[in-house]
This record gives C-alpha cells, structure tokens and sequence, in this order.
C-alpha cells in the first residue's frame, strides 16, 4: 500500500514538473509518464486528479499551442497535424484553429519573406520552390499560391513606383 501511494507521489511531482516548465496534452503526459515506467493505472489516477483540479486542461494547452504555432509561422494544416499527434481531439483543434483568428494568409506571406528574403519568384522552379516551402509549413495550396503571387504582385508595385 505505502509503495502505491509512494508511486502516486512521483508520478504527480514528476507530472507536476512537467507542466510548470510548459502546458501538456493529457497523452503527452500519460506517454512521458509511462515512460519512466509508472504504472498505467497509477498515471491515470493522477492525470485525472490534475484534470479534476483544473492542474492540466486540454482545451488551455490547445489555444498555448496554437498560439506558439502561429507566431513560429506554421499553417493550419501543420498545426491539426501536430495537435492530433499529441491526441487532441479534432473538433476542438478545430475549434482552437478558428478562435485564434490568425490571417494564415499574412503569415505565409511573412514565412516566404522572412525565407526568400522579399524577392519575387525569377521562374516557375523558383516559385514551384516557394510553393513546396509553404506545403512543408502546413499551408493549404490556396493560401500558399495567394502568398507566392502576393509576393510577385508587392515587387511588380515597388518597381511601378520606381519607373
């Protein structure tokens, strides 16, 4: 008995020091955990009192992340990607991905600037480059032409005004 309730003390210090460094999904904490080889039964008792005391929430580590995701210029389909491998539920990622108001547009617009640098694309392998970029970030094909033509039609602006 004392060994059960000595196991339930680590794994609640341990689960502790893992969300006081950042915000975790309940499977990546149950998989962490685990890891360390604490019992299934006993990782699930305190992952549901930590639910229960509001210690580690889902839907909270869903909007951190989103967030996080957003500002390092990642798109929408990279983001539900990475949040399903970390056993989110798709309706809430979804959810989370439609409240954070983020103009996927603008950000891979920035993405391909801060990448190329602002210049526009010298041919179709180069744009074909761009728009490969874009995919990788988790960009939907309508977002990542809009941004490659977007960044054509800034530069054609630019030399307009110059002539």
């Amino acid at each position: 008995m004392a060994a059960d309730a000595d196991e339930r003390i680590a794994v609640r210090r341990l689960a502790m020091d893992l969300l006081a460094r950042r915000e975790h999904s309940r499977q990546e904490l149950e998989r962490k955990l685990i890891s360390r080889e604490f019992s299934q039964g006993t990782v699930s008792q305190v992952l549901d009192a930590l639910r229960a005391e509001g210690l580690q929430d889902d839907q909270r580590f869903v909007e951190a992340f989103v967030r996080s995701r957003v500002t390092r210029g990642k798109g929408p389909l990279k983001v539900m990607a990475e949040l399903g491998e970390r056993g989110i539920d798709m309706n809430m990622a979804e959810d989370a991905l439609a409240e954070s108001g983020a103009d996927w547009a603008s950000i891979a617009e920035a993405a391909i600037q801060k990448r190329f640098g602002g210049q526009p694309a010298i041919d179709f392998k180069d744009r074909a480059r761009r728009l490969r970029f874009l995919a990788q970030r988790g960009f939907t094909r309508e977002q990542s032409q809009a941004a490659v033509s977007s960044a054509r039609d800034a530069r054609a602006a630019v030399t307009d005004e110059e002539t």
